[in-house]
């Protein structure tokens, strides 16, 4: 059954048919008759209440509800996210201020700076201030600073506040007994960008069917998650008894690597997740489990197609290269009971060969033989399973004739 939605002129025609069976007489066409223009003003409420009715229906399912705030009896709600909160899911990750810990230069050892002093950094345009006053009491001397402000009118909250260390800031007034630039020594939290809402959606579709346990696979991963830049959390058993192995991967934008290797900052929030929940209290890993907090790890491979021939080779080659990498790239570690099926945690050489025969073949062509090992190493490999920690990268593609 389709629950299509009519036009108004299909309204209006069914409203003029039915007058007509009911006065038992034909409505006159001219377009101003009175039981046209009822019958084109109904038509138009009806199709309020059948889009109303739409919408409504939608919301009901957290794959379609809407993440726009809507007002309804004078109430600003957002479908999704009144779904997120019910699940217990909560609400999409805020963006975060950027905190990096700075190494002043002192000129004269007396007196302290004060807290909310400012620093600015030129190449991002953020505005620093100083978090807690400053005792000028060594050469050298660190603090605290916190992105606060950006050149797009935000509050320098998101990735725009991270810098590596070894960036400077600069004080934005120069001020005595203190050098007018500062060096970043380390990030102490990591800047994230705002959840994006289908990164939201998915989290609380998942909750859907991974609900809490009470420190099952499913709670580490929903403790771990919840922390902003976090994109996957894999948990296992411990080798030694009583110990959970988390294992954490990162956006790209939060963490600055390509890879999506978590800073240190990110694995110590990851903890603290694991550890307390919203509220700040202990009440989410069970008290016997030591919980050890990892970052997942990358392997390169590389690939060798023998003795290819085709009409195009160019061509070919680029959409070999392209299947490879996608292939690779939608490896990922297997968790037992969180996972969800076909496992993508083994590589196979038959299956990089299917997919090369796939695209030559497609091209009228033939090729010898491929073969596929890990960056560095020699040999051929038939097979690989993915430790818990390990996740693959890009593939070099290598064409011998």
């Amino acid at each position: 059954m389709s629950l299509s939605t009519p036009t108004t002129a299909e309204i209006s025609e069914n409203i003029i048919a039915q007058l007509q069976v009911t006065l038992n007489q034909t409505i006159p066409l001219l377009p101003r008759a009175f039981n046209r223009v009822i019958a084109k003003v109904l038509g138009a409420v009806f199709i309020l209440l059948y889009k109303y009715v739409g919408v409504m229906f939608l919301n009901i399912f957290v794959s379609k509800a809407s993440f726009k705030e809507t007002e309804i009896n004078g109430v600003m709600l957002s479908p999704l996210i009144e779904w997120g909160k019910l699940l217990g899911e909560g609400t999409p990750g805020l963006a975060t201020q950027a905190e990096l810990l700075i190494d002043i230069t002192v000129e004269n050892q007396t007196g302290s700076l004060p807290s909310g002093t400012q620093l600015l950094n030129s190449g991002n345009g953020v505005t620093y201030i100083t978090i807690g006053a400053i005792l000028l009491d060594a050469s050298t001397v660190n603090g605290t600073i916190r992105a606060v402000s950006d050149q797009s009118g935000g509050l320098g909250a998101g990735v725009i506040g991270n810098l590596d260390p070894g960036a400077v800031v600069s004080f934005a007034n120069p001020l005595a007994n203190v050098a007018r630039d500062a060096v970043v020594d380390s990030q102490v939290v990591t800047g994230a960008d705002a959840e994006d809402p289908e990164v939201y959606r998915t989290r609380v579709v998942n909750r859907f069917s991974v609900r809490p346990q009470g420190g099952a696979y499913a709670d580490y991963r929903i403790w771990g998650e919840e922390v902003p830049g976090i994109l996957n959390i894999y948990p296992y058993t411990g080798v030694n008894p009583g110990e959970v192995d988390v294992f954490a991967e990162a956006t790209v934008a939060s963490s600055g690597s390509a890879d999506g290797i978590p800073t240190s900052a990110q694995l110590t929030a990851v903890f603290d997740s694991i550890e307390l929940d919203l509220n700040g209290i202990a009440s989410r890993r069970q008290t016997n489990a030591f919980v050890n907090v990892d970052p997942i790890t990358r392997t390169g491979y590389e690939v060798t197609v023998t003795g290819l021939a085709v009409d195009n080779p160019g061509a070919v080659q680029t959409d070999i290269t392209a299947a490879l990498v996608e292939y690779f790239l939608e490896r990922e570690p297997f968790v037992p009971g969180l996972t969800r099926l076909p496992r993508k945690d083994t590589l196979t050489r038959s299956a990089i060969i299917g997919l090369v025969s796939s695209i030559v073949e497609a091209n009228s062509g033939v090729f010898t033989t491929g073969i596929f090992i890990p960056t560095g190493i020699g040999g051929s490999i038939e097979q690989v399973i993915l430790d818990p920690e390990e996740k693959t990268k890009n593939t070099g593609v290598n064409y011998i004739a």
